[in-house]
């Protein structure tokens, strides 16, 4: 039984290592990253000498169109790298300012009340993909509250199972415990 419990605690310390580890930026991360923010610029000049051919409206909503792509690649690829729940907030965020801009460029090609109902239109959904990745962050920080407090919970718990043991087998199971739930 004493084994057992030792077991499930090295088992239980050894996954919340690995996701500790998880969470930091792999040493490939910063050439994946390199690589992506090169494709996206390529690909935005690519984009770019495209909407050359064009003129007026039609090029100016291309060369928007290209903006935003260019920047939801950057901002993904930033988010990925820095793996942070505050780093993907501001990705959602600025991904969300550059779709605006994309949309009251297109904006420019109606006139008169389609005109305001089309820039109205782009900043209700600018303030609605804010407010989704603000609110996201929060229920995502909730969750990670609960979390540690469930764990803390878990762990006086099995401080307590300690209690059942004397001596050197009590010190051995706390000694366990602490280095499972890295106290």
């Amino acid at each position: 039984m004493k084994t057992s419990h030792a077991l499930l605690l090295i088992g239980a310390a050894l996954g919340w290592a690995g996701q500790a580890v998880a969470q930091q930026p792999a040493p490939d991360a910063k050439i994946v990253y390199q690589q992506t923010m090169d494709g996206a610029e390529t690909a935005y000049d690519a984009a770019k000498t495209r909407c050359d051919a064009l003129a007026g409206i039609p090029h100016e909503i291309c060369v928007a169109d290209a903006k935003a792509a260019r920047v939801r690649i950057e901002e993904e690829a930033g988010a990925a790298y820095k793996n942070t729940l505050a780093a993907y907030t501001q990705a959602r965020m600025r991904i969300a300012s550059a779709y605006y801009e994309r949309d009251k460029t297109r904006c420019g090609a109606a006139v008169g009340n389609d005109r305001e109902v089309c820039q109205r239109q782009a900043k209700a959904t600018l303030v609605a993909s804010q407010a989704d990745a603000r609110a996201d962050r929060k229920a995502i920080e909730a969750r990670l509250d609960a979390q540690d407090v469930k764990i803390d919970a878990e762990y006086r718990v099995a401080l307590q199972k300690c209690d059942a043991y004397a001596g050197e087998v009590k010190e051995g199971c706390v000694s366990t415990v602490r280095t499972a739930y890295g106290k």
